[in-house]
């Protein structure tokens, strides 16, 4: 079984990967935690966790790990110093740790309209700092998929999608389906170096990643 590291594990869609891959032949998760009592989440889940705080030292959370899903986040209620430390720089550390480990892929969780902020003011300083965390991944010589979203939502998940490198609409997606869109890019030969959005649509999640995966 391959070791798949989670980094916001505690937040709403690192816990449905969590729960996917603990459910899985493959994977064994592991949850990156900021403190202790949090622990006890995994614990009761039978989920094994490791001590580490993006905004302090992660050199050493990498021991053992195959590969990396980085859905973690400041979240939508705080600052851009805080979007900054956590969702730019934390994620950059954690590349800087990944490569170091020589770990065999890294997933992340980004957001559609990094290549144009100024598109959407309200999220800009947002969507700035997830596009240098993706440039950062693109250039770090790691195999990497970065999974660009529209709107998450809690809607319950249809596994239904529309990918594409750009779709050129906005919409919505359920976090549950991009959980499994993030699983399902562990898998070695999909979506392998590549950057996708992906919206609900009509398509199963894992016949859209193989038709994506063969356009190159």
């Amino acid at each position: 079984m391959e070791n798949i590291l989670i980094a916001g594990a505690t937040g709403a869609t690192g816990k449905r990967v969590i729960e996917i891959l603990n459910s899985s032949e493959s994977f064994n998760p592991l949850a990156l935690i900021r403190k202790e009592e949090q622990k006890q989440i995994f614990d009761d889940m039978e989920v094994e966790s490791v001590m580490g705080d993006l905004e302090g030292d992660v050199s050493h959370v990498m021991k053992g790990i195959d590969k990396v899903i980085f859905a973690a986040g400041s979240g939508s209620k705080t600052g851009p110093d805080k979007t900054i430390a956590v969702d730019q720089e934390g994620a950059k550390k954690l590349i800087d740790a990944a490569k170091k480990a020589k770990v065999k892929k890294f997933i992340m969780l980004s957001a559609m309209n990094t290549d144009n902020p100024s598109a959407v003011p309200e999220l800009e300083h947002y969507l700035k700092a997830k596009k240098e965390a993706d440039d950062y991944l693109r250039e770090s010589g790691l195999t990497y998929t970065i999974v660009q979203p529209g709107r998450l939502s809690d809607d319950l998940g249809l596994a239904k999608v529309k990918v594409a490198k750009k779709l050129n609409e906005r919409g919505e997606i359920s976090r549950d389906d991009v959980a499994f869109i993030l699983v399902m890019s562990l898998a070695d030969p999909l979506v392998k170096n590549m950057s996708f959005e992906a919206l609900e649509g009509e398509e199963s999640i894992k016949s859209a990643l193989i038709e994506l995966s063969s356009l190159g």
